[in-house]
């Protein structure tokens, strides 16, 4: 099954999307809002798989899907759970500057809690107030939690999972330093995180889902050149399950949680990187320092994923980098 929220006031119109994603239906009927049907999953679940079934029959027609018209499926979240469960990729960063990887970041998971009042659409512009801040894009895969229980294990953790989707992660990277030298953490540096158009249940990924890790290329665009495409169950140290037991380890985690990878990435970075930051490091080990520039204004980034027969799952994030406009006083 495949859900979307259409543009409309702060929460969006819950809609049930065709497996192509070429048309949709409306899901009012069951649920307003994707945090509707989250809170009530149980009861919503049925009747919106029922939904996805008569519009993949024919028994609904219903109507042409423009994901231009789509926010984030889930416009604004409770909770949103940023990892880097790539742990070769902090390392190579570190790498980078010169610094060692303390022994615990192998098995002990670097999440933080981010900005989730205002998830943006796949097609929102990217916006910033200076080129100086260092704008970077990173493509990641997240998962949509129900409620889950203060102290769940990884073992118990699958069943939670109820949605998957793509993301771009956008950084500040030349405002980072001075945030995690303060010892508190991001803020200034993460503005908003933009997702693809639709959320899909576990079983629309077939194989490349195991129940813990997604196993298929992300690919990231650049300017309308391939910048990278590793897969996402690679080297992903601590996988789905580990980090819904790491945020839940002494709290619930209310319904529409969302669980961030951190940026894909593999060793080597043989099929290529998904944010400029690790190009970077790569450049600084090899020649003193990078070369590659972060984002300018007008630049443009698409993340998407594929099926075994070429078809996106969710949908491509498309964005271009905005100067935003500073308010009068």
């Amino acid at each position: 099954m495949k859900l979307a929220s259409l543009k409309h006031g702060r929460d969006g119109k819950l809609v049930v999307v065709a497996k192509d994603l070429s048309k949709y239906v409306s899901a009012q009927a069951v649920a307003p809002t994707m945090q509707a049907a989250l809170d009530n999953w149980a009861e919503c679940e049925p009747k919106l798989i029922s939904l996805y079934n008569d519009l993949e029959s024919g028994a609904i027609s219903g109507e042409a899907f423009d994901p231009y018209q789509c926010d984030a499926p889930l416009p604004r979240s409770y909770h949103w759970v940023d990892g880097s469960a790539y742990v070769t990729h902090v390392e190579l960063v570190r790498k980078a500057r010169g610094a060692e990887l303390p022994p615990s970041f192998w098995t002990d998971p670097l999440v933080y809690m981010g900005a989730s009042d205002a998830f943006i659409g796949p097609h929102d512009d990217v916006l910033a107030g200076s080129e100086e801040w260092g704008i970077d894009f990173e493509a990641e895969v997240a998962v949509i939690t129900d409620d889950v229980p203060p102290g769940t294990t990884a073992a118990g953790a699958g069943k939670h999972i109820k949605l998957l989707s793509i993301l771009n992660d956008v950084s500040l990277r030349n405002l980072i330093p001075a945030e995690l030298a303060k010892q508190f953490g991001f803020y200034q540096s993460k503005p908003q995180t933009a997702f693809a158009p639709v959320f899909v249940t576990p079983d629309e990924l077939g194989d490349a889902w195991d129940g813990r890790k997604l196993h298929l290329p992300l690919h990231a665009i650049y300017n309308g050149e391939t910048f990278g495409a590793p897969n996402a169950g690679v080297d992903m140290t601590f996988d789905f399950c580990q980090l819904v037991e790491h945020a839940a380890k002494s709290r619930a985690l209310e319904a529409g949680t969302v669980i961030g990878s951190g940026t894909v990435s593999n060793e080597g970075s043989e099929d290529g990187s998904c944010c400029i930051a690790e190009v970077r490091c790569l450049e600084t080990i090899k020649d003193g320092k990078p070369s590659t520039p972060f984002m300018s204004f007008g630049d443009r980034v698409e993340i998407d994923m594929f099926d075994e027969s070429g078809k996106t799952i969710f949908g491509r994030i498309d964005q271009k980098i905005v100067k935003f406009e500073v308010p009068e006083d």
